[in-house]
């Protein structure tokens, strides 16, 4: 038995049961350690985020003229390697120390961020993408697996919020401070010591980032928890190292969702309003540069606002979720996002587009909150760990198919556009150009907006037929 463990288990019970309800801390995240947990998630997820903004824009910038395909590359290996092997990183994170896995992943990253500066090939970029998101999905489920031993069980709900909240909340943090970076390094651009350490805007971004996982890691170094003994960690069944979890988890999802209408109208409007909301990502650096002419840090403030979007509809949607009809609200969101996408792709002035992707974001927040909503009250609980395991693998992978596939699309529909057409489209006397970013977004807004009505349709007329398909699948599955 370790004794270490057991010590820190003994006064981490001790403090959660001397903290009922205490202190402000106690009542809201359950325990100190948890709080402290959640701060490194918040140092953490801006990071990431950061990162991911850092990435895009310098594979933009070292693309030699193919933004599209460099692009797609560098974000596909970020997000390939958890759709595959995120079962496996599971596995592995049962077998060691979780808060050891967690303080090497942060130091791992941070290692790999401070090189990124000097990176100067697509090659180069996609191979510290790649590194980067394997020390992610160790540090995920990691960081998800200790939450438990830190919080008493009628604060899990609570933390799980919190978690969330951490984990997409910092997107408009990072987005903005993404922007304030870029214009930090304008200042210094001449300078001869700029050059030398890459400090400009990516550069950083990165440096900032590679700081904020090694304050994550002096974070988590000073949580103390339950740790399990090491007969503990190799007591739980061998037979999970499967590496066609994901697959297998995503077919029997089609089938759910297949055989549901209800939840099919979710699981297809959640998994669109990704793909919609995830093309803004690659394709908003090439959309500000070739159709509005602006500066990388106008693509800062593009995010930005989606961000804020999300946030103000996001926080919207909780309060007023008593007071709505989720089953109406639910398409009525995909609707609004595909057509303000629609808008956005077709404005060409900064000023426009701002606002109007921002329209985006409060849209596309809702669509999360009163999708999983109406999963919780419609889905049997025999089913429910299934049928949200496997939207989450749908998630997945329609993000990989908006970030990675996007550009190419985008660059084939361009070349497309460009024989048809010569780039631009005549309505009067009013010239319309129509490059592939343009025309990308457009098929993006159209198939939202399609889902949305899809949806509508779906929620309006398989609510009554909901009890008995479900009981037959449950019967079905019990068999």
């Amino acid at each position: 038995m370790d004794d270490r463990g057991t010590n820190s288990a003994d006064r981490l019970n001790e403090a959660l049961d001397a903290t009922k309800p205490s202190g402000r801390i106690e009542r809201v995240f359950g325990s100190w350690e948890f709080f402290k947990l959640w701060i490194a998630q918040v140092i953490s997820a801006t990071g990431d985020w950061l990162g991911l903004i850092a990435i895009i824009s310098l594979a933009e910038r070292i693309s030699d003229g193919s933004e599209g395909t460099a692009i797609a590359l560098v974000l596909g290996a970020r997000i390939a390697p958890g759709f595959f092997l995120a079962t496996a990183a599971g596995v592995i994170v049962d077998r060691l120390n979780r808060k050891r896995v967690m303080l090497v992943c942060d130091i791992g990253r941070a290692a790999v961020l401070f090189t990124l500066p000097f990176v100067d090939t697509i090659y180069g970029l996609v191979i510290a993408s790649f590194i980067l998101e394997i020390f992610t999905m160790l540090w995920s489920p990691a960081k998800e697996a200790i939450v438990p031993s830190l919080v008493p069980k009628d604060k899990l709900t609570t933390a799980n919020s919190l978690n969330v909240a951490a984990a997409y909340g910092m997107f408009p943090v990072a987005a903005g401070l993404a922007a304030l970076l870029a214009k930090f390094s304008e200042r210094f651009a001449d300078e001869g010591w700029v050059h030398t350490w890459q400090l400009n805007e990516e550069g950083l971004a990165f440096y900032v980032d590679g700081l904020s996982f090694l304050a994550t890691a002096l974070i988590v170094s000073t949580i103390v928890y339950r740790r399990r003994t090491p007969a503990e960690r190799t007591a739980g069944e061998r037979g999970k190292w499967d590496l066609g979890g994901a697959l297998r988890e995503l077919r029997e999802g089609w089938r759910f969702i297949a055989v549901n209408p209800i939840v099919r109208a979710v699981n297809v409007g959640l998994a669109t309003a990704v793909i919609g909301g995830g093309m803004l990502v690659p394709l908003g650096a090439i959309f500000v540069d070739e159709v509005i002419s602006g500066e990388p840090a106008d693509f800062n403030l593009v995010l930005f606002a989606l961000g804020c979007g999300m946030a103000v509809g996001v926080i919207s949607a909780s309060v007023l979720q008593n007071k709505i009809n989720r089953a109406k609200a639910f398409p009525f969101a995909l609707v609004l996002a595909g057509g303000a996408l629609f808008v956005a792709g077709s404005a060409s002035v900064l000023g426009v587009v701002v606002p109007v992707i921002a329209v985006v974001g409060f849209a596309a927040g809702p669509i999360y909150v009163l999708g999983f909503t109406l999963l919780h009250e419609n889905v049997d609980d025999d089913l429910r760990g299934r049928v949200f395991s496997a939207l989450l693998v749908v998630v997945r992978f329609c993000m990989l198919i908006a970030l990675a596939v996007a550009p190419i699309v985008s660059e084939l529909l361009d070349s497309l556009s460009n024989r048809l057409w010569d780039g631009e489209i005549g309505i009067g006397d009013l010239t319309v150009r129509v490059p592939g970013v343009r025309l990308t977004l457009w098929l993006s807004s159209t198939i939202i907006v399609a889902a949305g009505l899809l949806a509508s349709w779906s929620l309006r007329t398989g609510s009554g037929a909901f009890l008995s398909e479900t009981a037959g699948v449950v019967k079905e599955s019990a068999e």
